[in-house]
């Protein structure tokens, strides 16, 4: 008698078809609660034997069915599957069909899981609504109703556990994150904490942008200072805090017309008594942390660092405080009045300053000479409106008080102001760090390359802003959802972060390696990692996960995620 199996031909994860050879006669048989078991040999390869347990008079037994020892490891493999269960239905099923794409979202919010972004946002449906808009946040772009749409495709009940939804469903996700903003970003802190340790961190970098509107009802529209250069269009202002390293550790947005130095009270309101810091130093951007600013960190018992503006060095440069002579490429520190001074210059950005000015007094040049050739060849053309224009264009390139243009009869003649134009150009590439951190708690270097770090922050910005989440434009019309989704930004701000660093840790960065992959590329390919469909009958479908391609594998492995063994 010869035992044949036939592991593909199984109906169940418990029952195998066994095929029993007896004088040329097939006896099909089924059975039960079978595994494979290796069985180890001192000097021998190990036996690999089909076995079965059962039961006899109430206690556990098993019974030796088969030797596969002399099976080849692919065969072995596949009856392994076979009893496991992954090949239930394969026999009776039609041809599959791609399911939803369940890669990129199970990644994801693995991930989100890690850094605790899951549990702070909670279990509830409001939670994994707001979950869903974070994760989607960074493979899709747009409105409530366009991630609606976005959704249908991908493996949101599967992973997130959420069935249908709308629009409006959503936008309430947006009203709940802001009601519970300062509660999930004190348990994304202390997560944060845990960590990196039981001591806070040293510095708090600090920085504002601005993000247009589109439409004209937004309740925190306003107009004022756009840095989105998009004219015309009411903003709102947000405000970024995070770690020395850039990481984000909480949002706020204010109205329009909000000026920088008025939003660092908020901050300073967040670090002691949301984040219970009692001693830091806080680190904003040049013209922000003035006067008012100033007065809200003494009355907290806080230190600062920032940078002077223009007018303002020059003022110290007017009483003698500082001198010309004391910029160089190496750092220098001057003291006065109880306020520490570091100075610096820098010789690339100086020249790249005189370049940019050289290149505008030459197409004021060129513009001239256009206008005159103009004129020369159309008696009727008033040379007057042409020095108007040009006048206006060097106002508009701040040269007004570097040239002058003169009329010599119907010719424009531009004459330079050599002495302003080197004035101007005095302090190109210097800057001037200021702190009131004692120099026994701070040298000089660590000053400077403090205020150097708000680069990350920057940075931070331009990812939320025009890079990978793009946080505007804004359509939404309430305060309420106006601050949950800049907030949602935030989260997602810290997920692309994490991701980026585990990528950039395996595979290094474009700059060092060409073909590394990055995020994008991670994401989009994830997002080819389709759940398949096998329909039994009218009633029964079965869902498999088939196994990623070989690029899918380095990124899930340079990630750290696993993907689920089975549905």
């Amino acid at each position: 008698m010869v035992l044949e199996l036939s592991p593909l031909f199984c109906w169940s994860s418990r029952h195998v078809i066994v095929n029993f050879v007896v004088d040329n006669s097939y006896l099909l048989l089924y059975y039960v609660d079978m595994y494979i078991a290796t069985i180890p040999n001192r000097n021998s390869p190990p036996a690999i034997l089909l076995r079965q347990a059962y039961r006899e008079n109430g206690k556990v037994k098993n019974r030796t069915l088969a030797n596969l020892s002399h099976w080849q490891s692919a065969r072995i493999e596949a009856l392994r599957r076979a009893l496991r269960g992954e090949f239930d239905h394969a026999s009776r099923s039609a041809e599959p069909t791609l399911g939803p794409i369940f890669g990129l979202l199970y990644v994801l919010k693995q991930i989100a899981d890690g850094l605790g972004i899951t549990a702070a946002l909670s279990n509830t449906t409001l939670g994994k609504l707001a979950l869903f808009l974070v994760l989607a946040r960074l493979p899709h772009q747009g409105s409530r109703l366009s991630a609606v749409r976005w959704a249908e495709d991908h493996a949101v009940n599967e992973v997130l556990g959420l069935t249908s939804f709308d629009e409006d469903d959503l936008y309430a996700a947006l009203d709940d994150l802001c009601t519970r903003q300062e509660k999930i970003e004190r348990a994304l802190y202390r997560r944060y904490q845990s960590r990196r340790g039981a001591q806070p961190p040293r510095l708090f970098l600090y920085d504002v942008t601005s993000s247009y509107l589109e439409g004209e009802k937004n309740e925190l529209g306003e107009f004022g200072y756009g840095r989105d250069g998009k004219r015309g269009k009411l903003q709102i202002v947000i405000g970024l805090l995070t770690d020395p390293a850039g990481e984000p550790l909480a949002v706020r947005v204010f109205k329009g017309n909000t000026s920088d130095p008025t939003t660092v009270a908020d901050q300073v309101k967040i670090i002691k008594e949301k984040f219970q810091v009692q001693e830091l130093v806080f680190v904003g951007d040049r013209g922000m942390v003035k006067s008012k600013g100033k007065q809200a960190l003494a009355q907290a018992g806080l230190r600062y660092i920032t940078a002077l503006t223009d007018p303002q060095i020059r003022g110290l440069l007017s009483t003698g405080t500082l001198q010309l002579g004391l910029f160089h490429e190496q750092i220098c520190e001057v003291e006065g009045h109880g306020v520490r001074y570091v100075l610096r210059k820098n010789d690339a950005e100086a020249a790249r300053e005189q370049h940019r000015l050289e290149d505008k007094l030459e197409k004021l040049e060129g513009k001239i000479a256009a206008r005159n050739e103009l004129v020369k060849n159309k008696p009727r053309c008033q040379p007057e409106a042409g020095q108007r224009k040009l006048q206006g264009w060097a106002a508009q390139h701040k040269l007004k008080d570097l040239v002058e243009l003169k009329l010599d009869g119907r010719t424009l003649v531009l004459e330079r102001h050599q002495a302003a134009i080197e004035k101007s150009l005095e302090l190109a590439g210097c800057y001037v760090v200021t702190t009131d951190v004692l120099k026994p708690n701070m040298s000089a270097q660590e000053v400077h390359d403090s205020y150097v770090s708000l680069q990350k922050v920057e940075r931070d910005f331009r990812a939320m802003k025009t890079g990978l989440l793009e946080v505007r434009p804004l359509f939404l019309r309430k305060e309420s959802r106006t601050r949950g989704h800049v907030f949602c930004c935030m989260l997602a701000l810290k997920l692309s972060r994490e991701m980026e660093r585990r990528l950039q840790k395996q595979f290094g960065t474009t700059d060092s390696n060409p073909h590394a992959i990055t995020l994008r590329d991670a994401l989009a390919s994830l997002g080819s990692l389709c759940l398949l469909q096998y329909k039994i009958d009218e009633k029964t479908t079965v869902t498999k996960l088939p196994q990623p391609s070989a690029n899918q594998t380095k990124i899930l492995a340079a990630l750290g995620v696993t993907l689920p063994a089975k549905m």
